[in-house]
């Protein structure tokens, strides 16, 4: 198995293995352990204030002198949002709540945060970082222009083979292409549409398209998966779910312990806890979203609407009422340290056997 290729270069790692960004979930002892394993961990910062960036920066700067990338959310929030519906979801999430003993606060509709990108972007040139992975979107013109200039690398997500191409013709030096498989927020972000192409699909076609290196993600939790990855073109692989399980994980006992149990068709596609399509496990607090029929606003401000009973299930490792982000293979992945499972990924992927 010859690991080495023009992605391992451009972004100076061993193995072309990224741990993906999982807002919630990735802490900076997760990124650097798969950075200090030769592969590149991802920081994810999306939504989060700018002083708070500096300070996930300086905490995997302490743990690790390796590469790794920060992840952002660059999307626009729209230019009005319903405030009817909004409040119309909260009057029934607090019926909700109440009925089941949950004491959960309000939220204010004018008083929900957005934090740009934009904003973020001193916070990591000051910390001298040179590769910027993105997702739910793509930065403008003036934007790349400003990482290039600052020498940063871009790392883009797509959905379809027309994202990756608007990707590629924007300077997007590298392409992750996630199938349907994978767990959390899709990146889509082209129309209103979700395209639904599965890894397996999407590989080889973003890849005859584009002449830059392409990334494969979602489903992949072994070697099987590493070496199906690299025959259909793929130059790395974004394993996400494979994660979830490891002791540097943010998910509580509860998530964890749901992430074992799970089988193939136990995850679904929703945009019932954040306003953006995401797969993650059902549970009450799901079921009764989508069945009371009510608009769901988008992202931030159904985010926002579901953020106090998240917090407040985490706190109780509450499942019914908890955010549980999970790809289609989730139930593969063990309860190790990042570093043995990327060991073993590694291990299982040169095996003569695969």
């Amino acid at each position: 198995m010859e690991w080495k290729n023009e992605l391992t270069q451009l972004l100076g790692i061993t193995y072309p293995i990224v741990q993906a960004p999982m807002l919630g979930i990735t802490t900076p002892a997760m990124v650097a352990a798969v950075s200090e394993s030769g592969g590149l961990g991802s920081l994810p910062v999306g939504g989060l204030p700018p002083e708070r960036v500096a300070a996930l920066i300086r905490e995997v700067k302490s743990l690790t002198a390796a590469p790794f990338a920060v992840n952002l959310f660059v999307y626009e929030p729209a230019p009005s949002y319903d405030r009817k519906a909004f409040e119309e979801m909260q009057d029934f999430l607090q019926f909700l709540y109440g009925a089941n003993r949950l004491a959960v606060p309000r939220v204010n509709f004018d008083e929900v945060p957005f934090y740009s990108w934009r904003d973020q972007l001193p916070a990591i040139f000051a910390a001298g970082v040179k590769l910027v992975s993105f997702t739910f979107g793509m930065p403008d013109e003036a934007g790349y222009k400003l990482l290039k200039e600052h020498g940063v690398t871009l790392i883009g997500t797509a959905t379809s083979v027309n994202e990756a191409v608007v990707l590629k013709e924007a300077g997007t030096d590298i392409i992750v292409a996630q199938g349907i498989e994978a767990g959390g927020h899709r990146g889509s972000f082209l129309g209103d549409s979700l395209p639904q192409v599965g890894t397996m699909s999407l590989i080889p076609q973003v890849v005859d398209r584009l002449r830059i290196p392409v990334i494969a993600a979602g489903g992949i939790m072994d070697g099987r998966g590493v070496r199906a990855a690299f025959n259909l073109g793929a130059m790395g692989i974004q394993p996400g779910s494979l994660f979830l399980r490891a002791h540097e994980s943010l998910a509580t006992p509860g998530h964890k312990a749901a992430i074992g149990r799970l089988t193939d068709t136990d995850t679904v596609l929703t945009r019932g806890f954040t306003g953006r399509w995401a797969r993650g496990i059902k549970n009450k607090l799901l079921q009764e979203i989508e069945a009371s029929g009510l608009q769901i606003s988008g992202y931030p401000y159904q985010n926002e609407l579901t953020q106090p009973i998240r917090k407040l299930a985490r706190e109780l490792d509450n499942t019914d009422f908890a955010v549980m982000w999970a790809g289609q293979s989730a139930g593969k992945a063990r309860a190790w340290s990042t570093a043995d499972i990327f060991a073993e990924l590694v291990r299982d992927t040169e095996s003569p056997n695969h």
